[in-house]
Parts: C-alpha cells; sequence; structure tokens
C-alpha cells in the first residue's frame, strides 16, 4: 500500500530539493545532489533505522524517478523562473512530499513491531531526514527547525496512523483522507503562519 505513498513523496521532494537547490545557486552537480538527498535521503534513515536494505539501494525505480523529474525541470527551465521557493507548487509539492514519506515511515515502523515512540520517530526521520542532509550540505539551517509546525505535520500523521493500526482500520480510504488531512494542515499551516512559540 506504502509503495504508491513513496514515490509520490519521491517526485514531490525531487521538485522541493530542486527549488531549494536553485534558490541557492548551486551548479549542476549542486543541485543533483541535493535533488537526491532530498527525494531519497528520508526514505534512506527510514530502513537504515528499521534494519533493511535501503529500498533505493535495492531497487532501480527510485533514482530513476528523480533522475526523470530533474531531466524535466531543467528541460522545461523552471530554474529561470525566478524565485519558487514561496510559490504555491513548491508549497504543495513540499507539503506532498511531507505527508508521503511520513505515512511510509509510521507504516514501516508498524511492520516492524515498533511502539508509538518508535513510530512517530520513525515518521519524522523519514518526512525530514532528506532535507535536513540537504540543507546541512548547502550550509543552511535545516528548514525543519526554523517552521515550528513542520515537523509537527509529520509526527500528527504518525500518530493517526499508528491509531489506525490499534484500531486495525488501517484501509486505502482511511490512508488517504489522512494524506488529505496532513497536506491541508500544512498548506494552512504555512499560509496562516503556524507556529509553536518558545516561551
Amino acid at each position: 500500500m506504502y509503495e504508491a505513498a513513496e514515490f509520490l513523496g519521491i517526485i514531490a521532494f525531487a521538485i522541493s530539493g530542486f527549488s531549494i537547490a536553485v534558490k541557492n545557486h548551486l551548479d549542476l552537480l549542486g543541485v543533483l545532489i541535493a535533488v537526491f538527498l532530498t527525494a531519497l535521503g528520508g526514505g534512506i534513515l527510514r530502513d537504515i533505522i528499521v534494519s533493511v536494505t535501503p529500498y533505493t539501494f535495492s531497487h532501480t525505480a527510485p533514482a530513476l524517478v528523480v533522475f526523470v523529474v530533474l531531466l524535466l525541470l531543467i528541460l522545461f527551465k523552471v530554474h529561470r523562473r525566478g524565485s519558487i521557493e514561496n510559490k504555491p507548487y513548491f508549497i504543495v509539492s513540499d507539503s506532498i512530499g511531507l505527508v508521503a514519506f511520513s505515512i511510509t515511515g509510521a507504516m514501516v515502523a508498524l511492520e516492524h513491531n515498533f511502539n508509538f515512540a518508535g513510530v512517530l520517530m520513525v515518521a519524522f526521520t523519514a518526512a525530514v531526514g532528506g532535507g535536513i542532509l540537504r540543507d546541512v550540505i548547502i550550509n543552511e539551517v535545516p528548514f525543519v527547525f526554523k517552521t515550528g509546525f513542520y515537523g509537527t505535520v509529520s509526527l500528527v500523521i504518525g500518530a493517526l496512523v499508528y491509531f489506525l493500526d490499534k484500531f486495525d482500520t488501517i484501509s486505502p480510504i482511511n490512508i488517504a483522507i489522512i494524506f488529505v488531512i496532513g497536506i491541508s494542515l500544512r498548506v494552512i499551516a504555512y499560509y496562516k503562519k503556524w507556529s509553536i512559540p518558545l516561551k
């Protein structure tokens, strides 16, 4: 069930990573590394935590999807359209990646019999791990640490998936509902500038 979410997240985060790389004026190699880290880094960290060979290292499709997305973005000259970090399609694509990897992280953790804390940690790591790796290599404070509600959405998604499993109600429809809730929450939080202030 989660493979569809996995590839949706990879596509969305590839677009997001490309946007951040262009914003930071990276060269082609830098863009390539940033895109691959953003799109695949979280999934790799997730699989390492549950002690399995990372899906990206045992299947050709993830890297191929990232390469195709990158090629299309370059061919359509998206990088020449000015700042795109705050454009609606960037916000939506980043939100899709966040929610998709939160779901896959939670479901992989449940398959390996992780407890509630473990499910939240794996969901969070899968969702934001690639972005943190990307931001570290371009010498920026990771995005998740600057936007209070970004990581919170991931934890909420992880918790919802956990309780669906506990009540034996995991189904494609319920996962789709959580997916829509997560994206809506993230987009609303972005435009309303919600945060968790430190008092």
